[in-house]
């Protein structure tokens, strides 16, 4: 194998272990891996203006394809730059490879401006984290990387010595001082090849099965691949024979929705709703999910909200374990021969009249494309109205703000964009967390990405103004730190000054004109949408 340099022998091993989009903000130390791109063209370079948006389009990447993209980041501050997005990814179980250049080793006690501890910053949000030290190494240890990656939990063999694991996560970061890119003695490294997950305990299946026909009442909490069309097909049967409820994670990593997809009521957002939505199950079944917890400690209020008096079973018990292939087996034992329920179409009726919280999901609803892949940013916006809305619209895939770190939705659109060049993609946006990531769409008219953004301009960070009230605190004068008005967010100029065509809509009618109107235009679109103030 001809020697080169590392920067190449890394580049080549990503991309024979399928890694093919690198999502870039680089600096002087990544350069020799930027200079290889044109060596090896089978490594796409997208190139984004903030840190951010390319670790988010990298996990929009991930969640669509199921195999990890490449980003490219600039020494500490610019992985720093890049956490809430990885945060995201992270709680989605995304794949993604994060290659941190950092200083030449000679270079590094040097204590230069751009200084810091990498391996502290990259640990709060990998699975894997690992400094390369040899040239040599250099490639091996990006195999390593991808192989990580590629596992749930992003765990390593003891043996593999100067790398470490961070949190749990299938999020791999490695750090390589530039002089290791630059020198020669590279290799590349064997392909990485993806392993099938371990197959569920039969033994515990039928303990489940047990526990469905005890007679007492059950509920299925659904995520991660169990909310698959293949995984809610399975568990749909089962409902249907055992009676259980069905339940999936509210802003899942990926959801199959839509007429012809069995339709599952999605776990509420607060804790005395969940609370609510449990209160008559004896038995809670985790398939693929978390025990619910609430995001947050409330004044007087519990955090865990499964009622004390529900038994918790979890599905596929083994760590790593096939979700997928237990609820088949559930399936099969409860419910061999049965149809699931689908839901069924049309889709809403298009509203009409002014743009309220209460009507602007309908048009979406009703407008939506087939095979569109829906990235949801909405936050307050459609916490309560999305679902409904689009129960009945064409067969879609819904992608959540799984971390709760606003600043996804723009660059995660980005990355499910390139993910998949022949679907539409619609991003619906708040507009607060919209300018957390705006810069996403220079990406998007770059690009020339099939995305239609709707802005949902309510003028506020509506989520704190309930967040406020629910921790029994006031405040008048403060509560200007919530208005986003004084000056007015022109998202239209905005988007204009990106590169992006942009309209303006004030009714329901407005919307579904320019909605329509962008879908059936390539390329990237914004439509600012002027919801009017609720209580009025």
């Amino acid at each position: 194998m001809r020697e080169t340099t590392g920067a190449h022998a890394l580049v080549r091993t990503l991309v024979d272990s399928n890694v093919r989009v690198c999502f870039a903000n680089p600096g002087t130390s990544e350069m020799h891996f930027v200079a290889t791109l044109d060596a090896v063209p089978q490594m796409r370079g997208v190139l984004c203006l903030f840190e951010g948006v390319a670790t988010g389009a990298a996990d929009g990447y991930g969640r669509m394809t199921g195999r990890p993209a490449a980003t490219l980041l600039h020494l500490g501050p610019g992985l720093a730059n890049g956490l809430a997005n990885l945060h995201n990814a992270r709680r989605a179980n995304t794949p993604i490879v994060n290659v941190v250049g950092d200083h030449a080793i000679g270079h590094k006690p040097l204590d230069s401006l751009l200084e810091s501890d990498i391996d502290a910053l990259a640990g709060t949000v990998s699975g894997w984290v690992r400094r390369s030290t040899t040239t040599k190494a250099l490639a091996t240890d990006a195999a390593d990387a991808v192989a990580a990656a590629l596992t749930s939990a992003g765990a390593e063999p003891a043996e593999q010595g100067s790398s470490r694991t961070g949190t749990s996560g299938s999020v791999s970061t490695l750090i390589v001082p530039a002089d290791l890119s630059w020198s020669l003695g590279g290799r590349s490294a064997p392909p990485v090849k993806t392993a099938a997950p371990p197959a569920p305990s039969e033994a515990h299946v039928r303990s489940i099965v047990r526990v469905l026909r005890s007679g007492e009442p059950c509920v299925l909490l659904l995520d991660g691949q169990a909310l698959s069309e293949r995984g809610l097909r399975a568990a749909s049967r089962i409902e249907r024979v055992t009676g259980a409820r069905l339940l999936s994670r509210n802003w899942a990593a990926r959801q199959r929705r839509g007429a012809g997809i069995p339709s599952i009521e999605p776990l509420a957002y607060r804790g005395e709703e969940i609370t609510v939505q449990l209160r008559d199950a004896r038995h809670l079944v985790l398939c693929g999910a978390r025990i619910p917890v609430t995001s947050f400690a409330y004044p007087g209020r519990t955090s865990l909200p499964t009622p004390p008096d529900t038994r918790v079973h979890v599905l596929a018990e083994d760590a790593g374990a096939d979700t997928l292939l237990a609820l088949d087996m559930l399936a099969e034992l409860v419910a061999p021969g049965i149809e699931p329920v689908l839901a069924p179409l049309p889709p809403p009726l298009l509203p009409h009249g002014e743009l309220t919280v209460d009507n602007w999901a309908a048009v979406v609803g009703a407008l939506l494309p087939p095979e569109a892949i829906v990235v949801d940013e909405s936050i307050t916006a459609g916490m309560g109205t999305l679902h409904a809305a689009t129960a009945g619209s064409p067969p879609h895939d819904l992608l959540g703000l799984t971390g709760l770190s606003i600043g996804q939705g723009l660059p995660s659109a980005t990355g499910a964009a390139i993910a998949c060049p022949d679907r539409p993609v619609i991003c619906l946006q708040a507009d607060g967390s919209a300018m957390y990531t705006l810069s996403a769409l220079w990406s998007h008219a770059r690009e020339q990405l099939d995305i239609t953004t709707v802005i949902l301009n309510n003028r506020s960070y509506a989520i704190l103004r309930a967040e406020l009230e629910r921790v029994g605190a006031t405040a008048e004068a403060s509560a200007r730190l919530f208005d986003l008005s004084r000056p007015d967010l022109d998202f239209v100029s905005l988007a204009h000054g990106m590169g992006v065509p942009a309209t303006r809509a004030g009714t329901a009618e407005e919307l579904a004109r320019q909605f329509e109107r962008a879908l059936s235009e390539p390329g990237p679109h914004l439509i600012e949408a002027m919801l009017a103030p609720t209580g009025r």
